[in-house]
């Protein structure tokens, strides 16, 4: 395929049909802290199209503060039941407020409710703590429309490089490399 986009989402595919793999649009996201070391975490792709990868986060989380200091990131697809891995390199810019709303729109209410309980990565005294915000949140939302916190949006990484993994025997694997130019993709294989 010349697009490797259109190759990701037949894998992606793939892996939902799959019976034992529960979350297969979990991935790996790596960033990059303040002291210049990757930190890594798992989150879950919620779109993907020609112009990238899309998650979802509060603003205030590590994560995030990270994606704002260095607007660069990896991230990691493994299927193991499939025999399948796509590594991710890019370049990470927010999504619109539009898109954002849209999404948080679509989530289970108890998430959206979660989304304003949580300070996600700061201190919590107890889980008490957590469930009483749940419930303040609960109550002040009643039974209306949970709006989306500004604190909360989402971010695009859009690929510079993709690489997609096949296991084979002996350990002679396939590894089809694309990478990123003005007018397309380069398309390489790499040795096992």
């Amino acid at each position: 395929m010349d697009n490797p986009l259109d190759l990701f989402q037949q894998w992606l595919d793939d892996a939902k049909g799959y019976d034992t793999i529960d979350e297969p649009t979990s991935m790996t996201l790596a960033t990059i802290n303040s002291d210049g070391y990757p930190d890594t975490r798992v989150v879950l792709l919620k779109d993907v199209d020609d112009s990238g990868f899309v998650f979802y986060t509060n603003l205030t989380s590590t994560k995030a503060t990270q994606l704002q200091q260095t607007p660069k990131a990896a991230l990691n697809f493994h299927w193991m039941p499939l025999n399948r891995q796509v590594r991710i390199q890019g370049s990470v810019t927010p999504v619109t407020n539009a898109e954002a709303d849209e999404y948080f729109a679509s989530r289970p209410r108890q998430s959206q409710l979660g989304a304003w309980a949580s300070k996600q990565s700061q201190p919590v005294e107890s889980r008490l703590e957590l469930e009483k915000r749940l419930a303040k949140y609960t109550a002040k939302f009643h039974v209306g429309k949970v709006p989306r916190p500004e604190f909360w949006s989402g971010f695009r990484l859009k690929p510079i490089r993709i690489e997609f993994w096949l296991k084979q025997p002996f350990r002679l694997h396939d590894r089809l490399e694309y990478t990123s130019t003005e007018s397309g993709w380069n398309q390489r294989r790499l040795f096992p």
